[in-house]
């Protein structure tokens, strides 16, 4: 199978792409694999470190509010879905897919005027613009989230999950301890405010440095690598716990998360995936300033069945925060009782039922 996918600009499109090739990989070793994104994204960065052919096509995203600069994007997609054409008529593709990102749109639509098998993968439980106007003529639409199904046309829609959350699984959280300095036996909490990190997270935390560093559980605080220097000098002043361990980066997430007890993060798609499917209770402090405020609705997703706290980032204070921690790490049947929930929710094997409905469309 020769297999196109596209998708970029943030890790939350990014990774679920790798996650499936890699699964892909593992099923069908003569799968070919072709990425196309942007120069200036992320994918431009991550997919060839990974060995991924890779090309790319030059896009921007439309303006909300009416600009001149739209203009220019409809050229620039006009002059995108050209290129793709190209792309995939000298790849050879069989199938597209693509996980999100406005280099989505030119790159599937090309497809799908080419009569190539074309999926749509939404991470989120409000989609983008991007894959709104895409669904009108993929073959199929992937999601994540219940709540996503009603943005898209009914008989296209199919419910697979996030495929990262397959790569999640399996790891050994002893190991995923001893790599950033945990303790075993001993619970700990991850908090962490996504790859750059988040101010108002690292701001409460901060003020609560003194009174983490007098509880029966451990920290492993992620600044981002932003805020880290920053971080680093007002903890100087402080002082650090010893069950307090600050660090601006984690490379190694997925097994770092399998030794964790609760986690404090933004909603991400992909960060709630990874929980869900290791079954980690968390609290949930989404992110105001992303569309349509996508990640409020994601954390309800969890905090309504029981699997997370929600805390709105207006809310978020120190003493609050503290407050839902000690609840959770505190009350062990609160936590085992989290845990179950959020293993509910988890769809391990997303990456698979992905990759199934490849073959559907390819069969």
């Amino acid at each position: 199978m020769r297999i196109v996918v596209s998708g970029g600009g943030t890790g939350g499109h990014i990774y679920p792409a790798l996650a499936l090739i890699r699964e892909i990989k593992k099923a069908d070793k003569q799968a070919e694999f072709l990425y196309i994104g942007t120069e200036k994204g992320l994918e431009s960065q991550i997919v060839p470190k990974e060995k991924i052919p890779f090309k790319s096509i030059h896009i921007t995203g439309f303006k909300r509010k009416f600009s001149f600069e739209n203009f220019k994007t409809v050229m620039r997609f006009l002059t995108g879905v050209a290129a793709s054409k190209r792309m995939l008529k000298e790849f050879k593709a069989d199938i597209v897919i693509g996980t999100g990102g406005y280099v989505c749109g030119p790159v599937v639509y090309a497809a799908a005027k080419l009569g190539i098998p074309t999926i749509i993968h939404e991470q989120n439980s409000i989609p983008g613009l991007t894959n709104k106007f895409l669904s009108r003529y993929v073959d199929k639409v992937a999601i994540c989230f219940e709540e996503a199904r009603n943005f898209f046309p009914d008989d296209k829609v199919v419910f697979t999950g996030n495929p990262r959350a397959s790569e999640v699984t399996g790891q050994d959280g002893l190991e995923g301890r001893q790599s950033v300095g945990l303790k075993p036996g001993v619970p700990a909490v991850l908090i962490f405010g996504g790859s750059r990190g988040a101010r108002p997270i690292n701001e409460a935390v901060l003020k609560s440095l003194t009174e983490l560093g007098g509880k029966p559980y451990q920290v492993l605080y992620i600044t981002g690598d932003v805020h880290y220097e920053e971080v680093k000098k007002e903890v100087e002043l402080i002082g650090n716990p010893e069950n307090v361990i600050i660090q601006p980066f984690i490379h190694n997430m997925p097994e770092v998360l399998a030794g964790i007890d609760l986690t404090v993060a933004r909603a991400g798609a992909t960060t709630l995936a990874e929980l869900t499917s290791l079954g980690i209770p968390s609290i949930l402090i989404p992110s105001p300033y992303v569309t349509d405020n996508h990640q409020e609705k994601n954390a309800r997703a969890l905090s309504d069945h029981g699997a997370a706290f929600l805390l709105l980032e207006e809310e978020l204070t120190g003493p609050r925060l503290m407050g839902l921690i000690d609840s959770v790490l505190l009350d062990r049947d609160k936590l085992n009782e989290m845990k179950t929930a959020s293993e509910k929710l988890g769809i391990p094997d997303a990456a698979s039922r992905l990759y199934k409905l490849m073959g559907e469309l390819t069969e």
